[in-house]
């Protein structure tokens, strides 16, 4: 798969930039929906279930991609099969007087191998950090080693997650 474009000036040609959202046709939001769903989906039959021809396709694929709209493919893996048996979500909140730290915190976060996905917030909480670890020891040493011995770190709190579904968002849904 293509790497993501390279965009010269910060929210040029993406979505949501001061410009305002990208026009997209029937054709695009159909072919974003089903890449959504399945990324490796092949060309020919992409092209088939949205009514154009493969070249057709494969142009639309590449416009999508240059004008920022398809950022990257990715695989979606199953905790479990590696031995990530619980996942939690730890909300972070940093001290007044450590707010300039926020970035490398982020930074460091972001290459813990628990980490699936960083948030940061605006609102009470500055980041909601979500992690896929062994066991409840394992989210414990986590929080303990990456956050609570953080002097710039005031507060955090753990929720285990019962379930988790990936789903295409109601405001992509929307519009697609």
């Amino acid at each position: 798969m293509a790497d993501a474009p390279q965009i010269s000036e910060p929210g040029a040609g993406v979505a949501g930039a001061a410009s305002g959202p990208l026009a997209l046709d029937q054709v695009d939001r159909q072919i974003i929906a089903l890449l959504h769903e399945n990324a490796r989906i092949p060309n020919v039959d992409l092209a088939r279930a949205v009514g154009v021809s493969p070249s057709t396709c494969l142009a639309r694929v590449r416009s999508l991609r240059e004008r920022g709209v398809i950022v990257r493919y990715t695989a979606e893996i199953n905790p479990l099969a590696l031995g990530f048996t619980l996942q939690a979500l730890v909300s972070v909140r940093i001290r007044p007087g450590a707010r300039h730290l926020m970035e490398q915190i982020s930074d460091e976060l972001r290459q813990e191998p628990e980490v699936a996905q960083l948030f940061f917030l605006g609102g009470t909480e500055d980041f909601l950090i979500h992690v896929r670890v062994r066991d409840s020891e394992h989210v414990r040493q986590f929080v303990l080693k990456n956050l609570s011995a953080n002097p710039a770190v005031a507060l955090t709190e753990t929720n285990l997650v019962f379930e988790h579904h990936t789903a295409l968002s109601a405001g992509l849904r929307a519009v697609l």
